[in-house]
């Protein structure tokens, strides 16, 4: 088989398939968690905290000297929003994890398999038995 064969089988297999769909997804989700947590959940809570501006948390550890040199910044505020960010998403893949073991518990429990028909010869000769036990 060759080395592009190969390939083209692997990366047409439904895992490797699946994966790629949940990255896109998944890069799509992260945008929209962050949007949530900048844009409407963290001025929310600087309003309550008392009008601090999250992203604009920082601790000067230089001074700009110059426009080529500028101030270097330890940013903290982008932290706590990149957390909880991470928080938000953590919680929404934990909550549809628990969604799809709780959907595969229902399914499992649901219906057992009724155990299959014995074959004919087994039914022919338990009916033989059963003559000769009633002789």
């Amino acid at each position: 088989m060759s080395m592009l064969q190969e390939f083209k089988t692997f990366a047409m297999r439904g895992n490797v398939v699946d994966l790629a769909v949940g990255v896109v997804i998944g890069g799509a989700f992260g945008k929209i968690v962050s949007s949530l947590v900048g844009d409407l959940l963290m001025p929310i809570l600087g309003v309550l905290i008392g009008d601090v501006d999250f992203s604009k948390l920082a601790i000067t550890l230089r001074e700009a000297t110059d426009k080529d040199h500028p101030a270097v910044l330890f940013a903290y505020g982008k932290f706590l929003q990149a957390s909880l960010d991470f928080v938000i998403i953590a919680f929404a893949i934990f909550l549809l994890v628990k969604g799809i073991n709780s959907l595969k518990r229902k399914e499992e429990t649901a219906a057992p398999a009724a155990p299959p028909p014995p074959p004919p010869t087994e039914v022919l000769l338990t009916e033989i038995r059963d003559l000769l036990k009633a002789k």
